[in-house]
């Protein structure tokens, strides 16, 4: 391991580098308990729109995780770690399989072309262009954007978001006293995700690794003693504690591995009701999106990462950047064969990072770990929308922070950025927001006599938007 991972080298030792994999493990271990509910029940009402089970995705998500840190281990020797990325999975869910109608396995399509693209452009050093062709304003408003997406999500998923026919969306009611369809059985949950969502930020400041998680126990555990308060809330207490340990792996196979292959490419349904044109503009504006995402989320996370660890190399870049970037693209390919959406770095890495990690053996760890987990899915399941709503929200309010470096004075700064924002949540879709974003930004700089400013590869993008929404919406 010395000889691998250079530990002298790097000033570390091999149980500072456990204890760095342990401490990412923690603060990330949520995903595998938020992505499986959000497949199995995006609307928290029991309605599986994507037909894949809570256990499919579980163990889905815990392979690709392990892939995706041994391999970012490996390849570029970072104590960084990776899974289902936040936001990547509501996009896939909510985006492309609700909103847009396709199958649960065409989704996987887009996410296995995100991978090969990513693949491709990281070879060929085409990811620099791209990544230069949409400005700052936009890109570092898409993770904040993503966010509040996030944390809407979370709200609604718990019911302190309500649907509302004269406002659209109103405040869930905590009325006991009187509104006769308001009973504790209704308001409990909402309490425990609030109190849950406290706990997460009051860990956080004290410093206590996987806040994140400790804050989805807790609501579990609330839920569960209050729940005893309310008679019949459980219903048949026995079978919802059964535990099946095969039941996971039996669905991953059946439900969710190689799906991407047996079924994803059958598009028919899609086409019968929108269309060829449609699709062949929705596939290149989706995969794109995706990709777009995935980039730039990557490149966040390892630069700030290794920026919080002092891991920057002299001309300020990251250690073998681009063995990352191809340690990401495969790891998304694989994640899409196994069947969850797009593996990414997760910024949560940066808990291990400061405890210490500073060689791909702490990488090494978080992937033992995810493994072990992959085990305990009978268990992960029991635990409530009200926890892991609590989670959303609060993952939510960390990806706000990109935020603060833009220019808010500068309308040709704060209008795009602004728009990318808003547009995700109020539209319930993330491209409409790059969309809104890309489309404002050169149109501020067309009429400001600007034009020269936009880049070949903005406009390239921005039209391909604009046929998405003029052809496809």
């Amino acid at each position: 391991m010395e000889k691998f991972f250079g530990l002298k080298k790097h000033g570390t030792t091999v149980r500072t580098e456990i204890l760095a994999g342990l401490t990412t493990f923690m603060a990330m271990a949520y995903i595998l308990m938020v992505n499986a509910n959000m497949f199995a029940n995006p609307f928290n009402d029991g309605t599986n729109v994507l037909g894949v089970s809570y256990g499919a995705i579980y163990i889905a998500t815990a392979i690709s995780a392990v892939i995706g840190s041994v391999l970012i281990g490996l390849l570029s020797n970072l104590p960084l770690a990776q899974a289902s990325g936040m936001g990547l999975n509501a996009f896939f869910v909510y985006t492309v399989c609700v909103g847009f109608g396709f199958t649960y396995a065409n989704a996987l399509v887009f996410v296995l072309v995100d991978g090969l693209i990513f693949i491709l452009l990281t070879i060929t050093g085409l990811r620099k262009k791209i990544f230069t062709a949409i400005p700052d304003a936009v890109r570092k408003a898409i993770p904040a954007g993503i966010g509040l997406f996030i944390a809407f999500l979370g709200l609604q998923n718990v019911g302190l978001v309500a649907k509302d026919a004269s406002t659209g969306v109103t405040l869930g009611s905590f009325n006991l006293f009187n509104n006769a369809n308001v009973s504790w059985a209704t308001v409990m949950p909402m309490i425990v995700t609030v109190l849950a969502l406290v706990l997460i930020a009051v860990l956080s400041k004290k410093g206590v690794r996987g806040a994140v998680l400790w804050g989805i126990l807790g609501g579990a555990a609330l839920y569960y003693v209050l729940g005893l308060t309310v008679p019949g809330f459980y219903g048949d207490l026995s079978s919802t504690l059964k535990i099946d340990f095969v039941g996971p792996f039996r669905d991953f196979g059946e439900m969710a591995f190689g799906k991407v292959f047996t079924e994803g490419f059958d598009f028919s349904a899609y086409v019968s009701a929108h269309g060829t044109a449609d699709l062949v503009v929705v596939f290149i504006t989706t995969s794109l999106a995706f990709c777009m995402v995935d980039m730039f989320d990557t490149l966040g996370t390892l630069y700030g990462a290794c920026a919080r660890g002092n891991m920057l190399l002299p001309n300020g870049e990251v250690p073998n950047m681009d063995k990352a970037m191809l340690a990401d693209a495969i790891a998304t390919t694989t994640g899409a064969i196994c069947g969850t959406s797009t593996v990414t770095t997760f910024v949560e890495s940066s808990a291990g990072v400061a405890e210490g990690g500073r060689t791909g053996l702490a990488a090494m760890a978080t992937a033992a770990l995810f493994f072990i987990a992959m085990f305990l899915s009978p268990i992960a399941s029991l635990i409530p929308t009200a926890a892991t709503a609590a989670a959303l929200i609060y993952v939510g309010v960390l990806m706000i922070n990109c935020v603060k470096d833009l220019d808010w004075m500068d309308p040709f700064v704060a209008l795009p950025s602004f728009l990318t924002m808003a547009m995700m949540p109020f539209t319930y879709n993330i491209s409409y927001g790059i969309a809104f974003g890309l489309i404002s930004y050169v149109l501020i700089r067309i009429f400001t006599g600007k034009i020269r400013e936009v880049k070949v590869g903005t406009w390239v993008i921005t039209i391909l938007f604009l046929l998405m929404l003029f052809l496809t919406h």
